[in-house]
């Protein structure tokens, strides 16, 4: 426990202590009553010194605001150190270190001379997250010194608190359009929303009910014309998002895993923002978040969060090969955002697919990321599986391709999301 207290000396005042004893010792040997004076002096002013700091140290409390919790990486969030004195802060004020991971910016030092007042004080500083995750800041700890620097103190004020640094979000433009044959009527259904108007009209047959004459359009061809009602819009899209460590490569912000991450959330966010009911899923079929279409019960705000957040926890997977229980969902449309793809990797992904199934991928050439020589066999190899069974594939060149460009180019592929017709 002694051992304990002390610690809150300095080396200043550890050797003072220390010079002390030494002194305490020699006057006794030789007698000295004014040296042994002077050296129980000394040794009671450390001590002295590591009391005061001991009992002020309790004098300050304080809250943490984060504005806001979540932003995205490069961006900025501000927090705000609320705080209130209860008791007197030493003359020479305090020291406030709010533990702040590199990533954000670094420990962040605040000096308080003097008192915080009754109404208290507000210190305000600024972290910016480099990399997409759950940061945490804190704990916030005081640090009260004496005067002399012989003793000092810290005690943690303020637990720790968590900034979401979500991935970045690109403006993207368009959707894929209908083509690969696939035109008439069916073409464009990607683009109607969860309200549109799934009927079609033909002529009056025998037998067709009454109740189905659509009034308006038989007054204005002057024969009757009968509402049929097609298949139900399908079920929405699957962006498959491909995190395995082994197929990225960099590390940190640049990496190539991060720039697929923030394809796929600008991709998710974009569709949803054009009525679509969007699923995200891991390498693994994994469901990572999933958002409802504007209009469904659930809050357009909050899904988007949900996807952003999911993402951002989101860790790389230890999985070697592309699963094909990935795509296993015949019924959605798909968008794979995938790394270093194999082509018997795209093999199995593509057998997981039927023929005439909706799909499409951006590939990424994730050797650029590194500069290592290139291994054309393996983005080329992976689109030409793809391209063989129906895929539209964009292969991304490097890490300064603008992902808005890249969704640009794979929507003027003829990427068609419409099934085929199958006749009348």
């Amino acid at each position: 426990m002694r051992l304990g207290v002390l610690s809150g000396l300095t080396v200043r005042g550890r050797c003072l202590l220390a010079a002390a004893c030494a002194a305490v010792v020699c006057a006794l040997v030789l007698d000295e009553r004014d040296l042994l004076r002077v050296a129980v002096f000394a040794a009671v002013l450390p001590l002295l010194t590591l009391s005061i700091s001991a009992l002020s140290r309790t004098g300050l409390k304080a809250s943490r605001e984060l504005v806001p919790r979540r932003t995205e990486v490069h961006a900025s969030a501000t927090v705000r150190l609320r705080l209130s004195s209860t008791g007197r802060i030493p003359p020479n004020g305090l020291v406030l270190i709010d533990e702040v991971p590199p990533l954000l910016g670094g420990t962040a030092r605040y000096g308080l001379g003097g008192s915080v007042g009754r109404n208290g004080k507000v210190v305000e500083y600024t972290a910016r997250p480099e990399l997409r995750g759950v940061h945490q800041l804190g704990p916030l700890r005081c640090r009260t010194r004496d005067p002399f620097g012989l003793s000092v103190f810290e005690k943690e004020i303020v637990g720790a608190d968590r900034l979401i640094a979500v991935p970045e979000v690109f403006p993207l433009s368009g959707l894929p359009a209908a083509g690969n044959g696939h035109g008439g009527q069916d073409s464009g259904r990607m683009r109607s929303g969860p309200g549109s108007d799934d009927s079609t009209l033909r002529e009056y047959r025998h037998g067709d009910d009454i109740r189905r004459v659509h009034w308006k359009s038989t007054a204005h061809r002057d024969e009757l014309m009968v509402r049929v009602e097609e298949a139900p819009q399908r079920g929405g899209v699957t962006v498959l998002l491909d995190h395995r460590a082994s197929a990225h490569r960099g590390t940190g912000a640049s990496s190539s895993l991060e720039w697929a991450v923030s394809a796929a959330a600008s991709i998710c966010l974009h569709l949803r923002g054009h009525g679509q009911r969007v699923r995200l899923v891991s390498t693994s079929g994994q469901r990572v978040a999933a958002s409802g279409s504007p209009g469904s019960e659930a809050d357009d705000e909050h899904d988007d969060e949900s996807v952003l957040e999911a993402l951002a926890a989101l860790q790389p997977s230890a999985r070697r090969e592309l699963p094909p229980g990935g795509a296993s969902e015949t019924d959605r449309d798909l968008i794979a955002v995938l790394g270093r793809t194999t082509p018997a990797g795209a093999g199995e992904l593509a057998s997981a697919r039927p023929t005439g199934s909706r799909s499409a991928a951006i590939l990424l050439d994730v050797d650029a990321w590194t500069g290592e020589p290139q291994q054309h066999d393996l983005p080329v190899g992976g689109t030409h599986r793809l391209r063989a069974a129906g895929w539209d594939v964009t292969t991304v060149a490097g890490p300064s391709s603008p992902v808005s460009l890249v969704w640009e180019s794979l929507c003027e592929q003829g990427t068609s999301l419409d099934p085929p017709r199958t006749g009348s």
